[in-house]
Parts: C-alpha cells; sequence; structure tokens
C-alpha cells in the first residue's frame, strides 16, 4: 500500500498533496519550531482534523516533507548524471552547477530546509540527515573523486560539501546578498552562477587536486 508521502506525490493536486506543498513552503520559511499545524492547516483552506486525519502530527508531516525534499535531491542528481555521463571534469562542474542552482532557486524553501535540518534540532533524525553521506558518495564518484561509493576518502566529502554549500548559500541567502549586488532575481542566479564555476572550476581542474 502506498504511504501518504507516495499518494501526495503521486497526486499533488490531491488533499495530501495540497497540505504537503503548504507544510514545505512553511516548514522553509520558519522552521520546524515556528510552524503550527494551524498555520499549515489555515494555509491550506482546511481545519486541524483533516491536516491530522491526511497527516497525523506535525513531527510526522515534518518527516514527510524532508523525505520528499530528498526524493527530490535524488532525482535532480540522477538527471546530473545522466546529463554528464562521459564528459569532461569541466563540463561535469558546469552542468551540475547550473542543475543544482536553477533547482534550488526555483524552489526557495529547499534550501532553508537543509540548512535548517544541519543546525536546528528536532526529536528525531530527518531522513535528510541520514542520507546525506549517501548523496555526497554520489556526487564524488560522479566527479571523479572517488572510485566507488564504499570508498569516499573524507577530502572528497569535504570538496563536494564546498560544493553543495556555496549554492546553498547563495540561494538561502539571496534576500540579503541580492540587494548588495543591485541585482534583479534572473541576473543574481546567474551571476551566483558564473561565480560559482569562476571559483570552484580550477580549484577541482587543476592538476593536484
Amino acid at each position: 500500500m502506498p504511504s501518504p508521502l507516495e499518494k501526495a506525490r503521486q497526486a499533488p493536486d490531491s488533499m495530501k498533496g495540497r497540505i504537503l506543498s503548504a507544510a514545505r513552503k512553511l516548514f522553509g520559511e520558519y522552521g520546524f519550531h515556528g510552524v503550527t499545524t494551524r498555520m499549515i492547516a489555515k494555509a491550506v483552506g482546511i481545519d486541524i482534523s483533516t491536516l491530522y486525519y491526511h497527516w497525523g502530527e506535525k513531527q510526522d508531516l515534518y518527516e514527510a516533507v524532508l523525505t520528499d525534499l530528498n526524493e527530490d535531491i535524488r532525482l535532480k542528481l540522477r538527471e546530473i548524471e545522466k546529463l554528464v555521463h562521459g564528459k569532461p571534469l569541466d563540463v561535469r562542474l558546469e552542468v551540475a552547477i547550473d542543475v543544482m542552482s536553477d533547482y534550488l532557486f526555483h524552489n526557495p524553501e529547499a534550501s532553508n530546509l537543509m540548512l535548517f535540518s544541519y543546525f536546528v534540532k528536532t526529536r528525531t533524525r530527518s531522513d535528510l540527515d541520514t542520507r546525506m553521506t549517501e548523496h555526497l558518495a554520489n556526487i564524488a564518484v560522479a566527479m571523479g573523486l572517488a572510485l566507488d561509493k564504499t570508498h569516499v576518502p573524507p577530502q572528497a566529502n569535504a570538496r563536494v560539501l564546498a560544493v553543495w554549500n556555496s549554492i546553498i548559500n547563495f540561494a538561502s541567502g539571496e534576500n540579503y546578498f541580492r540587494p548588495m549586488l543591485s541585482l534583479d532575481r534572473d541576473a543574481y542566479l546567474e551571476v551566483v552562477k558564473e561565480t560559482l564555476k569562476f571559483i570552484l572550476i580550477p580549484a577541482f581542474t587543476r592538476k593536484d587536486s
């Protein structure tokens, strides 16, 4: 039998899907502790009992939101792997920066949810936390920093995190950074991509890397 999350992903316009979408945006804006079930119910236009019927407690819904985000990231990484297969490292990096930047800027709650999961404690460990090591290993292999996913050196994971966190911080900090640069949103995204490529591609493609 499909889980509530699977049902929501299969039917985004269903009640489960609408609640999940509203919760994802609110948790991305205010974090777990800043959101109440009443806020989510109000955003969807339902009463509390309907929310509980479809998702249970707030913690259950929050875990579903992070699992939903994790699945999005997994699919994006698979998309990148298909696009960069057999390409030189500089092209792989360029594509990865473009695809992940576009995803995070078009889903602004995603970068905030990741940052909240890093720094804000909840009662249980999130699925996003437990899958992050797997994501790092997949990226490290795709970037040629490790031969296989079971033997990834700490230095390789750290380098992947440098790329990952650079994109997340530019996306999450857009409202703070963009006015400093006096740019509209589209121009800011292009400058972010160009800057990341300018810094990261030479660092990864130098001979001693």
